[in-house]
């Protein structure tokens, strides 16, 4: 129902009377209050104004098509007093399986010496502001399989974080991509921003699949994943004289040395299985009889890649090989596997079957792991990172950004075992994990910076900073490519791989605030009925706003017939200067800036400048298309991607 006014002093009555007149209300509805107070589970006081009751799908239908009356006043609350002068992370997540510390720890963790995962990775830890203080909100709960995290709950964390004066959200979350009023990131992020507090949300691991980006509000920080430049490497040394290289955190290793018969899962299959089920090395598979005291290569997909060993391990088996299949290519993520074990590209794991096909005495020895740095190329992105276009707004470019997201070390619960399977009793401090949930406190600890030494930025301002001085470079120079050695586009890491470094200094930022967001809304249809559910005040929709000025750092068109000219506006948040835009057009489009140089003579001055874009002529393109626009200054590279599609 909107947000509460916000006032200095509220007391606890006020607060009771806002859940009073939430039974109130609801049981105007329902018939009685009692039926209400049954009814309502969560009472949203603070900030957000709402509530969230269990009813039946008939009636919640039927009040979620009436019109607010206004019948709810509005009251004020306090924000609690702040720690101290430190910026204050706050983490969405869960820890009975130890992905709330892992994302925390990432985010805000302090300085420890020796940190580890079995020996591997040894060095000094911290979180990217490892100065913050933090702050846990559980909304994610343990199911039977994996984890739920409820809207209800969330609202609730979102509401309590805003009142608690916390300055980033970390959110290592998200569901399938939905209207932005269906969506309780969408609805408690918005509000969140209003009090100048930064979102950052994980943007999914449905990759390498086009379209499966979330958290896709623009308000929101949203993260893709990518790898950095350490391996945890061994090495499969095939009886052949042929070696590959893989990657394990496999705390076991095989003596060194000695061969072992190698066998493909398939050939070691239990009487009852199939062969398609016995390659990925399921439970109840493979016959003792034939994998006992072999290395066995198993295919990767379907199962946990852990569990693969632990089945391998349980029918005799002395080691495994776990070979990618053609999606996942060549990204390898290191697990603390049960028995030796080696990860390995799809091309390896071609050779290595063709290796066993060969001969009727195959065999291999697998090498203890060993910690690598400076991997090249590196970053490259993971494909299990999701991909756009955004499929709920097509005009905003989500991902946002990339950050490292492979075969991260951060702190771990010892509630549970490493590989958060029932039967690994191990336990450790520190753990590697892999995922856009990794990636995503990487972001919200360099926003945390950017808040202590800039604490008046907007989270807009902070975004574009980021954003705009970004990498789309690796390390050896070369564009950015994805899992299959294929240049990647802004569809994988949207402005690019994180730089916290030119962050600081961006030069110029496009800024944003709550009523470029509204706007932006009603640039999408949603009426002012609507709007009231993320604004108190009312709001009056602007006659003439074009969604694709929405000044975001990042330019899509998503539908261009022929030609369009959208419009941003740049601010200085650095030394006085002249900026010259520079512009790599996406093939077959011609772009245009006006005016392409911008003098900037003091802080916060602002400029606005036009983008003309045009397809040349006869040739639309079938698929989004990439350029930039980058504005320097002989100090400052303000960068922005530019994804087109020409109908």
């Amino acid at each position: 129902m909107g947000a509460h006014s916000h006032g200095q002093e509220v007391s606890e009555f006020d607060l009771h009377q806002v859940k009073e007149s939430h039974y109130e209300l609801l049981g105007s509805y329902l018939g009685s209050r009692s039926d209400a107070e049954d009814a309502i589970f969560y009472s949203y006081t603070k900030h957000i104004n709402g509530f969230a009751a269990v009813l039946e799908e008939e009636r919640a239908l039927e009040i979620a098509r009436l019109e607010d009356d206004g019948e709810v006043p509005p009251f004020s609350i306090w924000e609690k007093a702040r720690f101290g002068e430190d910026t204050i992370i706050a983490n969405f997540d869960t820890d009975y399986d130890g992905h709330g510390t892992h994302t925390l720890s990432t985010a805000g963790g302090s300085f420890v010496k020796d940190a580890s995962v079995f020996g591997f990775g040894k060095g000094v830890a911290k979180g990217g502001s490892p100065r913050a203080r933090v702050a846990a909100y559980k909304v994610c709960w343990p199911p039977i399989n994996g984890s739920e995290c409820y809207d209800a709950d969330i609202l609730a964390a979102f509401d309590a974080a805003i009142a608690d004066g916390v300055d980033v959200i970390s959110a290592s979350l998200g569901g399938t991509p939905t209207p932005y009023f269906n969506d309780s990131l969408s609805i408690g992020s918005f509000h969140a921003v209003k009090k100048n507090i930064d979102v950052v949300c994980s943007a999914g691991n449905s990759g390498p699949t086009d379209g499966t980006v979330v958290n896709v509000s623009p308000w929101i920080f949203t993260v893709g994943a990518s790898t950095m430049d350490r391996e945890f490497s061994n090495w499969i040394l095939l009886g052949n004289g042929r070696h590959f290289e893989g990657q394990s955190l496999a705390p076991k290793s095989l003596q060194v040395g000695k061969y072992y018969p190698l066998v493909s899962a398939a050939q070691v299959k239990a009487a009852n299985a199939s062969i398609e089920e016995a390659q990925l090395c399921k439970y109840g598979t493979m016959d003792p009889n034939k994998a006992r005291g072999k290395i066995v290569v198993c295919l990767r997909g379907d199962n946990a890649r852990v569990d693969k060993g632990q089945q391998v391990a349980l029918v005799g088996g002395v080691g495994m090989v776990l070979a990618n299949d053609q999606d996942t290519a060549n990204e390898i993520i290191v697990d603390p596997h049960v028995l030796p074990a080696s990860h390995i590209n799809y091309r390896d794991g071609v050779h290595v079957y063709d290796y066993i096909k060969s001969t009727k005495s195959a065999k291999a020895s697998i090498t203890q792991t060993s910690t690598r740095l400076g991997i090249k190329p590196s970053p490259f992105m993971a494909a299990f990172s999701s991909k756009g276009p955004n499929t709920v707004t097509p005009e905003i470019l989500k991902p946002d950004i990339t950050a490292p997201g492979v075969s991260v070390i951060a702190a771990y619960t010892e509630a549970q075992g490493p590989t958060n399977q029932v039967f690994d009793k191990r336990r450790v401090q520190f753990n590697s994990i892999s995922g856009t949930s990794m990636s995503c406190p990487h972001i919200s600890g360099v926003v945390g910076l950017l808040k202590t030494i800039y604490p008046h930025w907007s989270p807009a301002t902070i975004k574009s900073a980021i954003m705009t001085t970004a990498s789309i470079i690796d390390n050896v120079y070369e564009p950015i490519t994805n899992a299959s050695k294929l240049q990647a586009s802004p569809l994988h890491y949207g402005a690019g791989h994180v730089q916290p470094n030119p962050a600081m200094d961006p030069g110029l930022v496009y800024d944003m605030n709550i009523n470029d967001y509204l706007n932006f809304l009603c640039a999408i249809g949603y009426n002012e009925t609507s709007i009231s559910l993320f604004n108190a005040s009312p709001y009056v929709c602007p006659k003439n706003f074009s969604i694709l000025n929405l000044n975001y750092p990042s330019i899509t068109i998503p539908n261009l017939r022929k030609s369009t000219t959208v419009t941003r506006t740049l601010k200085n948040v650095g030394s006085p200067g002249k900026y010259i835009a520079h512009v790599q057009s996406p093939r077959e489009i011609a772009i245009s800036v006006h005016p392409s140089v911008l003098e900037f003579t003091s802080i916060g001055q602002e400029k606005s400048f036009q983008i003309n874009i045009k397809a040349k002529k006869g040739k639309a393109s079938k698929d989004y298309v990439f350029g930039r626009l980058t504005w320097l200054d002989g100090m400052h590279y303000v960068s922005s991607p530019i994804t087109v599609k020409s109908v």
